[in-house]
C-alpha cells in the first residue's frame, strides 16, 4: 500500500472501516488519508480474532516483552526479516515505498493515481519514485505539441 514504517506503527483498530473498506492513515504533517483496503479475505479473520476491549491499541502488536504496539523500528525490522526469509537483498520498509510506484506503473496506473496512493502532494515527488522504470514512463509522456520548438 506504500505506507511508511511510522504510518504502519501508528495504525489502530479504529483506523479500519470494514463497512466502507477503507483504512485511515495518519501521514506527514498531521494529514489523514482514507485508503481503500486491499481486496482480501484475511480482513474478516483479523476482525473476528481481534479483541474489542481496547479499540485504540495498536493494530500490530508485540507478543514478547515489551508487549504493546510495534514501533517504527520494529516495522522496519519485520521487513528486513521478511527479505531475509525470501532470500532477497535486505532493505527497510522505505524500499517498499520505492518499489510500489514502478510496480503500479507496470500494472497501468497513472502518475496521479500513484501519487494518490502514496499520498504525495506534488506529482514531481511521485515521478522521483516512479522514474526507475523509464520504459513505462516513456508510454506516459505527452507527445511533443505540433509546431512546438524543438
Amino acid at each position: 500500500m506504500g505506507l511508511r514504517a511510522g504510518e504502519v506503527a501508528a495504525l489502530t483498530l479504529k483506523d479500519i472501516d470494514w463497512h466502507s473498506g477503507e483504512l485511515l492513515v495518519a501521514g506527514k504533517g498531521g494529514r489523514y488519508d482514507a485508503l481503500p483496503l486491499p481486496v482480501d479475505d484475511r480482513g474478516d479473520r483479523v476482525a473476528s480474532a481481534t479483541p474489542s476491549a481496547d479499540r485504540g491499541s495498536g493494530l500490530f502488536l508485540r507478543v514478547t516483552a515489551p508487549t504493546g504496539a510495534l514501533r517504527t523500528g520494529a516495522v522496519s525490522g519485520v521487513v528486513r526479516e521478511a527479505c531475509r526469509r525470501a532470500r532477497v537483498p535486505s532493505s527497510g520498509s522505505r524500499a517498499l515505498t520505492h518499489t510500489a510506484a514502478p510496480e503500479m506503473l507496470r500494472r497501468g496506473a497513472s502518475l496521479p493515481e500513484i501519487g494518490e496512493v502514496l499520498r504525495h502532494r506534488e506529482q514531481k515527488t511521485t515521478a522521483i519514485y516512479a522514474k526507475v522504470d523509464r520504459k513505462t514512463l516513456r508510454r506516459l509522456a505527452r507527445p511533443w505539441p505540433e509546431g512546438g520548438a524543438a
